[in-house]
């Protein structure tokens, strides 16, 4: 290869390699830190902007006294040996002192935003929703409106939400990027997490404690939307489901006769409290925590054998035969 081609070979190289780069770098993306869309994420901006500009100053410093060092005390042909200094005692206390004023313009804002975001109620208006994080799925639930849900959240816009995060089995992890936040749900006590949606929209979000072999899958999303829409969705999630029909009734039948009951709850037929609220289990756009788009035909896949589609799932092969998963399929995706 010339010596030409090869420069033309490694530019086109680099050309890619920087696309690749700056495609990585888009700002506003679904799991982004830097896109603030609630009070308690732009409290986090707040001290990401005085830590980077506290970097800028201390390398400015450092870069500008250490350009000043090359440039003075630089190797000449004939110079003498500069003077040695042993010990400067100003010059030590100054270097002890700086960081930690440093240290403590970042904590001041840092503090006062966790106990601002972590007390149990910030406002006597706040929506109340208790959290429960499980291997490996996420439960909502809303006291004061008697709505039961899994892996999505709703909440109004404008309004402040408390959550109150326990932890049913292992150590997990709370976290909603755009949102703010990252707090942990630990067995055996109750952490809080309080904020205010300023922007309606869908953000995704996902347990970032690692808490066993789907952790990777422990997905959820949160739907912020105007408060009269979040009014219907609560008067649709407290409607019981219609009797159904055809494939779905027979899906009702094998659903009672199944061991779901013993794990689901759909009100009116089973009360099952270690897996997902199914009553309105039409009404999600996935299941299995975000991995799967909600149809018949992912639905039934996911009965007969859910361990293949989620590593380690907790729910166990039913042993239905196809057109049987076929028709509870039908059932659940019918319950709107």
């Amino acid at each position: 290869m010339s010596a030409r081609a090869g420069s033309l070979w490694e530019r086109r190289v680099g050309h890619v390699a920087l696309v690749l780069l700056l495609g990585g770098c888009s700002w506003d993306t679904p799991m982004s830190t830097v896109a603030g869309r609630s009070d308690f994420a732009r409290s986090i901006l707040d001290v990401y902007a005085i830590i980077t500009w506290a970097t800028v100053v201390i390398a400015l410093v450092v870069f500008g006294v250490l350009a000043w060092v090359l440039l003075r005390f630089r190797d000449r042909p004939g110079a003498a040996m500069p003077r040695q200094t042993h010990g400067h005692t100003a010059l030590e206390i100054a270097w002890t002192i700086a960081p930690a004023l440093v240290l403590l313009v970042i904590a001041i804002p840092t503090v006062q935003i966790i106990f601002r975001t972590q007390a149990a109620s910030v406002s006597p208006d706040a929506l109340q929703v208790t959290v429960r994080g499980w291997q490996w799925w996420w439960e909502f639930r809303y006291p004061g409106l008697d709505v039961v849900t899994a892996n999505e959240l709703y909440l109004p816009v404008g309004r402040t939400v408390t959550l109150r995060l326990e932890g049913p089995d292992v150590i997990h992890s709370f976290w909603v990027p755009q949102l703010g936040g990252k707090r942990d749900v630990i067995p055996g006590r109750v952490n809080h997490l309080s904020f205010t949606p300023a922007t309606p929209g869908e953000y995704r979000g996902q347990c970032a404690e690692f808490c066993g072999a789907s952790h990777a899958n422990m997905r959820m999303k949160i739907v912020v939307v105007p408060p009269d829409a979040f009014d219907r969705w609560v008067a649709s999630q407290r409607t019981p489901g219609l009797e159904p029909s055809g494939a779905a009734a027979e899906g009702k039948a094998i659903y009672a006769r199944s061991a779901c009951v013993g794990c689901h709850t759909i009100r009116g037929v089973s009360s099952g409290t270690i897996a997902p609220d199914l009553t309105h289990f039409g009404s999600r756009a996935t299941f299995a925590a975000g991995l799967y788009p909600n149809t018949v035909d992912d639905v039934a896949a996911w009965i007969l054998d859910p361990v293949a589609m989620k590593p380690a799932a907790k729910m166990p092969a039913l042993g239905l035969t196809p057109a049987e998963a076929r028709a509870l399929a039908t059932y659940l995706t019918g319950l709107k």
